[in-house]
């Protein structure tokens, strides 16, 4: 599943844009990585300014490399940057392996939360996916605990395929299966 993308097309909602990574957002995306509200799910400690930089140029990459990846997201009302989602693939030593697959992500600024932004973005990302690759499948690991982000995934069309281990914490694999 690889179309040519030297960096992430536009995309837009209702409430967001969906844009590549700028440089200007780097102390933005900063202070989202040393969020505890962002970050207890997701790696469960802060970033460091390092980490974060080696992220926003990881996002980058993906799009030149192999077609998809992370979008910037914009809230429209004010312009400025509230997270990211999109999808990648992160070559995880997961058992099973989802190495190949895109895998779905998403992650946004405490403010934001329980807003409906999420559901929004991701249910935009997915669509734009069956667009340009067709029908395909896509999984997303998402911590047992993190009940906002199932409601999404389920919200968005991701089904429990199994429970199974990563970095050794419980983790939910789940997939969305649009070839059916």
């Amino acid at each position: 599943m690889t179309v040519s993308h030297a960096s992430a097309p536009i995309l837009e909602t209702e409430r967001t844009v969906l844009r590549p990574h700028k440089l200007e957002d780097f102390d933005a995306y900063c202070a989202m990585g040393a969020d505890p509200a962002f970050f207890r799910f997701i790696g469960g400690r802060a970033r460091t300014r390092e980490e974060s930089w080696q992220r926003l140029l990881r996002h980058a990459g993906m799009w030149s490399l192999i077609g998809f990846g992370f979008w910037a997201i914009e809230e429209k009302a004010s312009g400025r940057f509230i997270g990211e989602a999109g999808l990648h693939d992160l070559k995880r030593d997961l058992v099973p392996s989802i190495e190949g697959v895109p895998e779905a992500g998403w992650g946004f600024v405490s403010d934001v939360h329980g807003k409906g932004i999420a559901t929004e973005v991701v249910n935009r990302f997915v669509a734009w996916s069956d667009e340009v690759f067709g029908p395909s499948r896509t999984v997303c690991i998402i911590d047992p605990e993190n009940g906002a982000s199932l409601n999404v995934a389920q919200k968005c069309g991701y089904r429990e395929v199994l429970r199974t281990v990563y970095h050794e914490h419980d983790t939910i694999l789940l997939e969305r299966n649009s070839l059916n």
